[in-house]
């Protein structure tokens, strides 16, 4: 009896406190969208898209395997290649057909250039816009991602788990109003999440955020990356186990003084397979634009026609089918002779290039993983062979050349390094892999820019590569800087004239990458600023762009940037 009192008075207590406890939370929720959040709810944040993202990459995976089961008829995927033998060839044929429509169809329905999302949008993001990525457009290429992965495509799925994960971020930027460093730093804890989770690599996902995506190192954001790579690697361990992707057959041997310098050649050839992978991927885009154009083909044929081309390919060589994993495995266990690891290192840039020139959807890490596999199996094969007594195993090449091949493709060989380490299990080659490594991506970043993905970019005119003083102008429009006319300093209206009349001007919807070349050129103080008009029509002023207000405007952009990568 002496404790209803109590109770009713703790009840009474809990009521009355659960108006303000709401108004608490509301409160709190007002503050985080109006002033940003606090380094502990940052953390926080870090953690549920961390979660959220790891929960993404396993759904992806898991979707693959029951659409691959569905199309294919096969319980066991891991050998999909091996089951592909005995199936008939119209099933081999009209799954990357049929896929490919779907995602034609898919991609002109919902993306405006029918071209997939992938993780160099995500660097487009992270430098240009704050952190945010296209939602609608990165949703659809991830389901045609999706569809090519499991009906036939040879591709990656890191590439669009990674651009998902971004949709992800960029939405929680965008529901809690997050400033330009703050959606970035989502934008890397996404990524990492993604990462660790595809990979089982919580060390590697962390880094590949920084390294590919944010490009810098900056202090303040490797914790919540750092947590959120956890969160993605919880996740993946809750449904397939703490066990690595691969399975090496023995442990490598090392002749360590000895053979060093056939690891130094094999990552100057791992390099130069990295740059063919990447060059075949950007002619086969070419042709298959010029192909469509040429025939006046509807876009969302481009992919079937891809299919096709894939279906045959396959009647030959299933390996190509997918990602790849169980041609990976075989070469890294030294299961495959020499002539087929060459041959089915070539038939899979083949295989790569027809499906992304093709737009059909996925990354290139798991392929690059694999064609450094083969590549690094037939050149250990030959060294095995011509020096018995001072070789290791052929397949610590295999080991290393997948390092090799992957971190020229990424340009990212701190964290492929470690990929693949945490792939494998194995710690004690790590000399061999990182002299192969630091070799391939040496050469392949002076034959392409840097990377595939910046190379993607840089053919979109986007000029990430060469580091924010070459994109940061391209930011700024000269509508936002000039002077307009009536303003305290502006030009005069005679000036301004006598300028346009010399043929000294801009396009108001022009960058400061087009402006400040013109000053260079004519050296004047400012530029007219105009709208053109209709044939015959005089230009409209807008204003004028001073050459001072544009250095203050760029300048203060590299501080911020210099700022943001050095907190």
């Amino acid at each position: 009896m002496s404790g209803t009192p109590r109770e009713s008075s703790i009840g009474g207590m809990i009521r009355a406190a659960g108006p303000a406890l709401h108004g608490w939370a509301g409160h709190g929720w007002r503050v985080l969208k109006s002033r940003g959040p606090s380094r502990l709810q940052f953390w926080f944040i870090a953690l549920v898209i961390g979660i959220a993202a790891g929960f993404a990459a396993l759904f992806f995976r898991l979707a693959i395997d029951a659409l691959q089961r569905l199309v294919y008829g096969t319980e066991d995927i891991l050998h999909l290649h091996s089951f592909a033998l005995t199936l008939p060839w119209y099933v081999i044929v009209a799954a990357p057909v049929c896929g490919g429509l779907a995602v034609g169809l898919l991609l002109d329905r919902f993306t405006p250039d029918g071209r997939v999302r992938s993780v160099a949008d995500v660097i487009e993001g992270a430098a240009l816009h704050e952190g945010r990525v296209e939602k609608r457009a990165g949703l659809a290429s991830a389901l045609a991602s999706l569809i090519t992965l499991a009906t036939g495509g040879s591709t990656g799925r890191e590439g669009p788990v990674v651009h998902l994960a971004a949709v992800i971020s960029a939405w929680v930027s965008n529901l809690i109003r997050a400033n330009g460093i703050t959606g970035r730093d989502l934008l890397g804890c996404a990524v990492a999440a993604a990462v660790s989770a595809s990979f089982n690599a919580p060390i590697a996902g962390a880094l590949f955020a920084l390294e590919v995506v944010l490009r810098h190192f900056a202090v303040h954001a490797f914790a919540p990356i750092v947590i959120a790579s956890a969160a993605g690697t919880v996740i993946n361990r809750i449904e397939f186990g703490d066990v690595t992707e691969f399975t090496l057959a023995q442990e490598g041997v090392l002749a360590f003084y000895v053979e060093l310098p056939a690891f130094l050649l094999l990552g100057l050839v791992c390099g130069i397979v990295a740059v063919v992978l990447m060059r075949s991927i950007f002619w086969a885009d070419d042709i298959g634009s010029h192909v469509t154009a040429r025939l006046s083909l509807p876009r969302y044929l481009r992919p079937a026609l891809a299919g096709l081309i894939l279906g045959l390919l396959a009647l030959w060589f299933p390996h190509i089918i997918g990602v790849g994993y169980e041609t990976t495995s075989l070469a890294l266990t030294g299961a495959l002779p020499l002539h087929l690891a060459v041959l089915y290192a070539v038939v899979k840039v083949a295989a790569v290039a027809v499906t992304m020139g093709g737009r059909m959807g996925g990354g290139a890490f798991s392929p690059s993983l694999m064609l450094g596999a083969l590549t690094g199996l037939a050149f250990g094969l030959i060294a095995t062979g011509l020096f018995p007594d001072v070789s290791g195993s052929e397949t610590l090449y295999a080991l290393a050349g997948m390092g090799a091949v992957a971190a020229a493709v990424l340009g990212a060989p701190i964290s492929t390094t470690l990929i693949v380490f945490e792939l494998t299990g194995d710690w004690q080659t790590g000399l061999a892999v990182m002299v192969a490594v630091s070799m391939s991506t040496a050469l392949a970043s002076k034959m392409v820019h840097r990377s595939f993905f910046l190379s993607q970019l840089e053919r979109r005119t986007i000029h990430v590569a060469a580091g924010p003083q070459a994109y940061l102008l391209g930011m700024f429009r000269v509508s936002n800087v000039m002077r307009k006319p009536g303003s305290e300093r502006a030009a005069s209206e005679d000036e301004i004239w006598e300028a346009i009349e010399a043929g000294v001007y801009v396009d108001g919807n022009a960058t400061l990458d087009v402006a400040m070349p013109i000053f260079e050129r004519v050296n004047r103080s400012f530029l007219p600023v105009v709208r053109m008009g209709e044939k015959g029509e005089a230009p409209e002023i807008l204003g004028a762009l001073f050459h001072v207000d544009a250095l203050r405007a760029y300048n203060r952009a590299l501080a911020a940037t210099a700022a943001e990568e050095h907190s």
